[in-house]
């Protein structure tokens, strides 16, 4: 039995394999605590469905534990609990994912969970109905929901309705009562297989004994017409600046999203984006905007930036909650902080600082198997190298200030962005 949490997850201590039929498992042995985690992707998403059934890739994910041709919801459920294990699915836009954790000695069991309700969904009747009406019910109180409606009024007018990103993977009011068992069946049928599968095991367990339980339970899947992975679209940036307004009766706050496209998560000058994002919106006190527009100005209760990254261009963006008197002078307070990121190098502090929080705050997220899975699963998911961890720190440390100023003047212009605001129906 070894010990390996006295050093990063890298090439000599990540065992990685790729079985015949197409999956890569990834293992970590950290004895530190007596459990597992076994988390991955597979080849399944929203990007492969009709816009008019919006949802039924997260659906079907959502399904699979609802019950197999072999064990009902209780049986499903209640073996998982009686370990104290748990198991779960769900749908994104290029891959849908699943997430498991039990004690080392239980991983067999879990793993025999995965492979069925992979493998053999039913799709009870009782069980997508309830699911189904448990989804628009979510989607129902969303309508209300300043936040979630201005985010999606915001991609719907950053990206073009071909464009996959431009659609609500987890489906709308109109597409879900739309999508039948019907369509699940052929979905799962068509989408569900091994090739290009990831799955990615951290925990008290030895390696070659996790890939030999990984392999007994889905080294024998096969899919003949499963579809290679589609690659999201490249698309031209923001022209001009476009502003729509939601407005939700009797709410007493506005939510402003606004931004533009962002660096893919394999792009080039994606971990200096990364920093100058922290910068704008993300260090200390929300960075440059939350001090700014937050702490000195008083105008919102909330704002801060993000990098989506991911397959494709996902969105550069700023989020901020506040008084609906105040929306327009809010927004221009963000636009000045884009106009300066994008017009000088950050302080040579405020790089230093930025650069120091990145590589300490790594150590913080190998804390625990959770957090080692979620990287490994990145490294591989992004093609990031199994060096990735170990040369993190030199890669952020080597950023330069002009690197920061290049990778925000190439996705952001102070002048071009998409605007949206929900708030009362007077928003402006």
């Amino acid at each position: 039995m070894s010990n390996r949490t006295n050093s990063l997850p890298g090439p000599d201590n990540i065992t990685r394999v790729e079985l015949e039929n197409g999956i890569t498992v990834l293992v970590y042995e950290n004895y530190a605590a007596q459990s597992v985690v076994m988390t991955g992707t597979f080849v399944a998403g929203s990007i492969f469905e009709d816009p008019a059934k919006s949802g039924l890739a997260a659906m079907t994910a959502a399904s699979l534990m609802r019950g197999t041709h072999t064990r009902d919801f209780d049986t499903i459920h209640a073996g998982l609990e009686n370990i104290g294990a748990n198991l779960s699915v769900s749908g994104g836009v290029n891959r849908s994912s699943f997430y498991g954790k039990s004690l080392a000695e239980d991983l067999s069991t879990l793993a025999d969970s995965l492979n069925d309700v992979l493998r053999n969904p039913a799709f009870p009747v009782e069980q997508v109905e309830r699911l189904r009406g448990e989804i628009l019910t979510s989607l129902q109180i969303r309508q209300q929901d300043t936040r979630y409606r201005s985010s999606r009024a915001f991609r719907e007018n950053l990206y073009p309705n071909t464009h996959p990103y431009h659609h609500s993977s987890q489906g709308t009011l109109e597409s879900i009562p739309e999508v039948q068992i019907a369509d699940m069946e052929a979905f799962h049928r068509r989408h569900y297989g091994p090739a290009d599968m990831i799955v990615v095991i951290v925990g008290a367990v030895n390696a070659q004994a996790a890939i030999n339980i990984v392999r007994e339970r889905l080294g024998d899947w096969r899919n003949a017409d499963q579809p290679s992975a589609l690659p999201i679209p490249d698309l031209p940036p923001v022209e001009e600046t476009r502003r729509v307004s939601i407005g939700i009766p009797g709410k007493a706050q506005s939510d402003i999203v606004m931004g533009v496209l962002g660096p893919s998560r394999k792009a080039d000058d994606f971990r200096a984006a990364s920093l100058a994002n922290s910068v704008l919106g993300q260090f200390g006190m929300m960075g440059r905007i939350g001090a700014e527009v937050r702490e000195k100005l008083g105008l919102a209760y909330h704002a801060s930036s993000r990098i989506d990254g991911g397959h494709g261009p996902g969105p550069w963006s700023v989020n901020a909650g506040v008084n609906p008197a105040n929306v327009q002078l809010a927004t221009d307070r963000i636009v000045d902080e884009i106009r300066r990121i994008t017009a000088e190098p950050v302080s040579a502090e405020e790089l230093a600082d930025n650069q120091a929080y990145f590589t300490g705050h790594l150590p913080l997220q190998l804390e625990n198997n959770d957090g080692i899975a979620g990287s490994l699963l990145n490294m591989e998911t992004y093609d990031l190298g199994l060096d990735y961890l170990v040369n993190y720190g030199g890669e952020i440390n080597k950023l330069t200030r002009d690197d920061l100023l290049q990778a925000t003047r190439r996705y952001w212009n102070p002048d071009a962005f998409v605007l949206a605001v929900a708030g009362p129906d007077n928003v402006s």
